[in-house]
């Protein structure tokens, strides 16, 4: 009996981990790039200066990039230590990973080639962060990340070649760094999918209300790829309510294990105690007022 768990439990922690480690590569290389290749002056002179279309100008950002919720934390990182304003930021980390040709694609496949599932997670996701970005903007003034990571000044040779070369030398530090949580994330993934059962969920999930926070619930613990979370969503259709479902695609992707741990490994736990707080009550929100 045990080692039947404990196999389950490593081929799970195993899949997670392929899943999500290629994503994590790019968004550290990307991180990496914008680290050597991209000045503070770029950044102050494309994000606005009014807090609000700033949040809404980084949102529109977020769509057009390809992220998974791991791989765009360092590069969310690395955006607030080059200046970008936190609400700003954060608000290009939620809709990343969800707005984005290929989860918007996913999605349609997964849901019988549906428009009204894309529509509602994409929709649903772009106000969420909008939301998020604004109510951070007047909350916080600082950028929160933890102290270690302001100083993170490697200085490279001022040609193309210095240039790449601390772009690698960046990649390699970054991956370690994040890739821990990462790791520790993903074992407490896989952990929670051995050991609590699915079916213990979705008996709590009848009520029209408890069966979103179900779903909700259940998102975080399974900490899916966004790229591969609606075939999951799609198996629970017989079981769930629409809303209960686009509950479950506009939330995972914004925050589970493996992100949260990775989260509290770059910003304050205060604020990421918070940013958990208002995402899952406007996703709970907002997936009740609009899919009904």
């Amino acid at each position: 009996m045990f080692s039947q768990s404990f196999l389950q439990l490593n081929t799970i922690f195993i899949s997670i981990l392929i899943e999500a480690l290629p994503f994590v590569l790019v968004g550290v290389i990307i991180s990496s790039v914008l680290q050597m290749f991209v000045t503070e002056e770029m950044v102050a002179k494309i994000i606005p200066k009014n807090r609000f279309l700033s949040v809404l100008f980084a949102t529109t950002l977020g769509a057009l990039f390809p992220g998974c919720e791991c791989g765009i934390v360092p590069v969310t990182r690395r955006l607030i230590a080059k200046g970008v304003p936190l609400h700003s930021a954060i608000a290009f980390m939620l809709t990343g990973p969800v707005i984005n040709p290929i989860v918007l694609f996913s999605t349609y496949v997964a849901f019988g080639n549906s428009w009204s599932m894309v529509w509602y997670r994409g929709g649903i996701s772009f106000l969420v962060a909008l939301l998020v970005g604004a109510i951070l903007s007047l909350q916080f003034k600082d950028s929160q990340l933890k102290e270690e990571f302001h100083s993170h000044h490697h200085h490279h040779g001022s040609g193309i070649w210095g240039k790449i070369k601390g772009t690698l030398q960046h990649t390699i530090d970054e991956f370690f760094s994040v890739g821990k949580f990462l790791v520790l994330g993903a074992f407490v993934a896989a952990a929670m999918q051995t050991y609590v059962k699915t079916s213990t969920l979705t008996s709590l999930g009848h009520g029209e209300y408890s069966s979103s926070i179900v779903m909700m619930a259940l998102t975080y613990v399974l900490s899916l790829c966004s790229e591969a979370d609606a075939f999951i969503a799609s198996s629970f259709r017989s079981t769930f309510s629409t809303t209960a479902l686009v509950a479950f695609l506009v939330f995972g992707p914004m925050f589970d294990i493996k992100n949260t741990l990775m989260l509290l490994g770059v910003f304050k736990k205060k604020f990421v105690m918070y940013l958990f707080l208002y995402v899952s009550i406007l996703v709970f929100v907002l997936s009740i007022l609009i899919v009904h």
